[in-house]
């Protein structure tokens, strides 16, 4: 090969590596692989859009984001095992069926708020499966704590936007 050739390659693989830095960083994304089961717990955070009108924590948008997560439960479009709304953000234990899926689930219910409540959101969500109970038990206390951390009120107890599994029941 000589030594032209070579150089012009080594120009095409840096010209494309610096096409794919523009880019960087894509959007991630949520799909869930094969190889988890139906059901698996994920530690969901999904954030308001920093000029939100509003805070989720405003108690009619409060109000209608917990009976639209009990609704999802209900219609078994998501399974709640904790959901916790803060000012600009819900923190979640959850899981879903392989379909739709958590990013299809997640982005309808996203959207329903966004055109029913006027919510807005930031592009995506955070995820993370839980791997364990041990795993499960740290991230519930982390999710139940955080309204005390952030100085919101005193007890755990004391946050009213909360509910899990336990909290309601199927109507």
């Amino acid at each position: 090969m000589g030594a032209d050739l070579r150089a012009a390659l080594r120009l095409v693989k840096h010209l494309k590596v610096k096409e794919n830095m523009r880019t960087y960083p894509g959007k991630l994304g949520h799909s869930i692989p094969g190889w988890v089961h139906s059901g698996a717990v994920f530690h969901v955070r999904i954030r308001a859009d920093r000029n939100a009108p509003a805070p989720l924590t405003h108690p009619d948008l409060s109000a209608r984001l917990i009976e639209s997560g009990k609704r999802y439960h209900n219609d078994s479009k998501w399974f709640v095992h904790l959901f916790l709304i803060m000012p600009d953000h819900i923190h979640a234990l959850l899981s879903f069926p392989l379909e739709p899926g958590m990013s299809r689930t997640i982005g309808n219910w996203k959207r329903f708020h966004q055109r029913q409540n006027g919510v807005l959101w930031q592009d995506n969500y955070f995820d993370h499966r839980i791997r364990g109970q041990s795993e499960f038990d740290e991230k519930a206390a982390y999710i139940r704590r955080n309204p005390v951390v952030k100085g919101l009120c005193q007890a755990e107890e004391d946050w009213g936007l909360v509910m899990d599994c336990r909290s309601f029941t199927s109507t």
